[in-house]
């Protein structure tokens, strides 16, 4: 039986959320699955049990959060060893045409910085939800959200994931195995 390791970075939960997602339809299709949160993640993880590996982090401001490349840079040796796949969850990709890798800087920029460089990649649209964020992330993403015409009443919580395309995802991860 196939078993998938997914990581993630999440700050405001959305992505932890996607996370336990793919981890479910891994199981529903009969495969065995793990999810750490990477900040989580001790010396002790036995990397030879797992026969794929998806990686999945956030963007905020343009930008990872320092873990996500302390965690790839120290784990990359044990990250390569098997079939792997980075999923980057942005906002950005409410748009269509942002969840071509090619198209997103986001995803570029993990490439460009990261020193494990993924098999293969995944964008996912994430979650707009002012209301739970602290008033400073709500007020610098709203005045960005103004800037490319998204959503900024103060009150919205928009959920731009498309699960049906996680569901996808996770069985695509699972036959990497």
């Amino acid at each position: 039986m196939s078993k998938v390791l997914v990581l993630y970075y999440s700050r405001g939960g959305h992505t932890a959320q996607i996370s336990r997602a793919i981890a479910q339809q891994i199981l529903a299709k009969g495969g065995e699955c793990d999810v750490l949160n990477i900040n989580e993640v001790k010396h002790n993880i036995d990397w030879t049990q797992y026969h794929a590996i998806a990686l999945g982090a956030c963007v905020l401001y343009g930008s990872y959060h320092k873990s996500v490349f302390e965690f790839v840079e120290r784990y990359q040796a044990e990250l390569a060893k098997v079939p792997n796949s980075f999923f980057c969850v942005n906002v950005v990709a409410r748009n269509p045409e942002k969840r071509v890798p090619e198209n997103n800087k986001y995803l570029q920029k993990f490439l460009l910085l990261s020193p494990w460089q993924p098999q293969d990649v995944k964008i996912i649209a994430g979650k707009v939800d002012y209301p739970s964020w602290p008033w400073y992330d709500s007020l610098m993403i709203r005045l960005i959200m103004k800037m490319t015409d998204g959503p900024t009443d103060p009150k919205a919580i928009i959920d731009y994931t498309d699960w049906e395309d996680v569901k996808r995802y996770a069985e695509h991860v699972l036959a990497m195995t």
